[in-house]
């Protein structure tokens, strides 16, 4: 295996982009823009100066992994001649099913497709494709060229052969691949979605402020972020999807979106995408917000 077709030049995009072509592979990044590729491959540029700052690689290491990605607006060209193809689009499931009925079209067929979800169902994504053996859950964790950990999502289809090829994979990125079944929110936003919604529910009855809310589960959980500043880094809209995916899945009222993180979404505040989440995030630094806004 040594071409990867990246699909998504977003934050995770890019960031898988990058491992794959740091260590040897010959990585295609694909988006429907040529803007957004191009601040996609600035964004694995400055990563890779910090890399060079820490030592971590060399000067002429970074000329070789850029050297190793090519940008392309075309999907179909993107994944002809790929061996692994890794999907990582927004999270919504229309687009994604749209998106492997299109790979799974045009990829070679012994390539294995892969999806960044981090809740939608890998066996609803494989239903879509004439290859549900070969569809698999890499779900890597942000930023990707730093965590470590890869949850391998089995679909109901996925075959063994494909798991122990994406396990392998993983681990020549020096990740820590974990395999898991396919269940709503998988393992990591099963756990860390509902402590995030149960924060927001905790400011929302006023039980205590943002920067309080943070600093009991920083000083006290030995947590490096707060739930509330880790959900601004996630995106408030990407925490309602995966919340509103549990509560789906589920049936469960545990699993309901408190009602402040609606609104927040509904009026565009997002987090560190927007500028605005529960801190201010404009000049790239963080600052609260006024403690009423979180009343609505």
């Amino acid at each position: 295996m040594k071409n990867i077709a990246v699909i998504g030049a977003g934050t995770m995009g890019n960031g898988i982009a990058h491992v794959f072509a740091q260590f040897g592979y010959n990585v295609n990044l694909i988006d429907i823009s040529d803007k957004a590729l191009e601040k996609g491959i600035s964004k694995i540029s400055k990563n890779l100066d910090r890399q060079v700052s820490k030592e971590i690689i060399t000067d002429e290491d970074k000329i070789q992994i850029l050297g190793r990605i090519n940008t392309i607006t075309d999907l179909e060209k993107g994944v002809s001649n790929s061996d692994l193809v890794v999907e990582a689009a927004t999270e919504n499931i229309d687009l994604k099913l749209k998106i492997f009925r299109q790979i799974d079209e045009n990829a070679p067929e012994g390539c294995i497709l892969s999806t960044n979800t981090s809740s939608i169902s890998i066996t609803k994504i494989a239903s879509v494709t004439s290859r549900p053996d070969k569809v698999i859950g890499m779900h890597f964790m942000n930023p990707v060229p730093v965590m470590k950990l890869v949850e391998i999502i089995r679909g109901y289809a996925t075959s063994d052969d494909v798991t122990q090829t994406i396990m392998e994979v993983s681990k020549s990125l020096k990740k820590v691949p974990v395999e898991v079944n396919d269940y709503p929110g998988f393992v990591a936003n099963r756990i860390l979605m509902p402590m995030i919604n149960e924060a927001i529910i905790t400011l929302h009855e006023s039980v205590a402020g943002v920067e309080e809310i943070d600093t009991v589960m920083k000083l006290g959980m030995a947590h490096p972020m707060g739930p509330l500043q880790l959900a601004d880094f996630i995106g408030l809209d990407v925490c309602l999807s995966i919340m509103n995916v549990l509560y789906d899945g589920f049936g469960n009222g545990k699993y309901a979106p408190c009602p402040l993180l609606v609104n927040m979404v509904t009026a565009g505040k997002l987090g560190v995408k927007s500028g605005e989440g529960f801190y201010s995030w404009t000049h790239g630094t963080k600052e609260l917000i006024v403690a009423e806004n979180f009343k609505k």
